[in-house]
């Protein structure tokens, strides 16, 4: 068939660039062994990524018996990925090399529901992005995809953000487009929590699950669904927003996803968020609060409820408890939780919280973004 021997050598590249890229530097006999190559063939294989600027060598492995190897890694400056999480208090951007190396770090301070900021939205984003690079000395040009994590959900068909009235600025059907062409780069808006479920995929709880819900306890509530390793988005783009799901113990949400903030004051989210579990124990801070068992006990109990409610229906294999609440109250949170679950659902997940060190959602951001740029990037066909 022809064509098929080019075809074999891209994909042959592909495999040796992400074993480099998951494992750093290797030499050319550990890439064979890993591959099933012969020492031919992935010597010729080296040859060529090192050709078009996709590989270089770094030293020499030491400490074996024989001639010390030559080690091969991906050449960093071959791209590099911008990734940020946007919150109703502002941005952060995060720029790494294709690797997934840190190389640059910008926070922007914005009320988001200010009027000057839902009109300068695009604005603020490049301006985070843009303290990020100048950090590492780099440009627009330098990118080759953007990932940006915002509560909410990009509906498929209007390409209008649904489910965050609390961040008016990012409503624009053309604000994907616009940053787009500001940055010079690809643009993915996604929803927060399910690239903080990514990031528990990819080095977290839920490493070892193919079937899991990442349930968010933050300020705003909300879960990712994943089954069969993809995420289940919905028709559009709500799937997983919990945190307007009716409970018993709660007043009845009826405000629509384009409704104001201050119309959201019910459902799930009513009994369990930050903000409520601060309010009943008088301002004081989660750690604090739910130290005490009472309150710790209360908190189980809704957080139980809700699980049943989504466990019924999804059946997974784990629930990651993840967010400022979820950490706050830890294992002993964790331990309460599963013994209220007890005869709500007749299924019985595991039960874990996360312990994925800085922001779930900037690693899942960066992650996504990483995947993107590297098809790109590593396609050598």
């Amino acid at each position: 068939m022809p064509g098929t021997p080019r075809v074999l050598r891209a994909m042959n590249d592909r495999a040796a660039l992400d074993l480099l890229a998951a494992h750093g530097p290797l030499t050319r006999t550990r890439i064979g062994e890993l591959t099933g190559l012969s020492k031919p063939t992935t010597s010729q294989l080296l040859s060529r990524l090192e050709s078009a600027g996709l590989v270089r060598t770094t030293g020499r492995q030491s400490g074996r018996p024989g001639p010390n190897a030559v080690l091969y890694e991906i050449d960093p400056a071959v791209g590099h990925v911008a990734a940020l999480s946007a919150d109703p208090t502002g941005i952060t951007a995060l720029v790494s090399d294709i690797t997934g190396r840190e190389v640059g770090r910008r926070r922007i301070e914005a009320d988001s529901v200010s009027e000057d900021v839902r009109h300068r939205t695009a604005q603020l984003v490049v301006e985070a992005v843009d303290g990020a690079l100048a950090k590492a000395g780099l440009g627009h040009h330098d990118l080759r995809a953007t990932v940006i994590g915002t509560p909410g959900a990009i509906d498929p068909h209007s390409g209008q953000l649904r489910y965050a009235p609390h961040l008016p600025g990012w409503h624009s059907r053309t604000l994907r487009a616009e940053l787009a062409e500001v940055l010079g780069t690809p643009v993915t808006i996604e929803n927060d929590v399910n690239l903080a479920a990514i990031a528990e995929q990819y080095e977290g709880a839920a490493q070892d699950n193919d079937n899991f819900v990442l349930v968010w306890l933050d300020e705003g509530v909300g879960a990712a669904i994943v089954l069969g390793g993809v995420l289940l988005r919905g028709a559009t783009g709500g799937a997983g927003e919990i945190g307007y799901m009716p409970v018993p113990g709660a007043p009845l949400l009826r405000g629509g996803p384009d409704s104001t903030p201050e119309e959201y004051r019910g459902g799930f989210e009513s009994l369990v968020s930050g903000a409520v579990v601060r309010e009943r124990a008088g301002g004081r801070s989660l750690t604090e609060a739910l130290a005490e068992p009472a309150a710790r006990d209360e908190l189980a109990g809704h957080i139980a409820t809700g699980l049943a409610a989504v466990v019924a229906v999804v059946d997974p294999e784990l629930v990651v408890l993840s967010g400022q609440v979820a950490q706050a109250g830890g294992e002993e949170l964790r331990l309460r939780v599963k013994e209220e679950m007890t005869g709500l659902a007749l299924p019985r997940p595991h039960l874990r919280i996360s312990e994925l060190d800085g922001d779930p959602i900037l690693t899942g951001a960066l992650r996504t973004a990483l995947t993107q740029a590297r098809d790109t990037v590593f396609d050598t066909a």
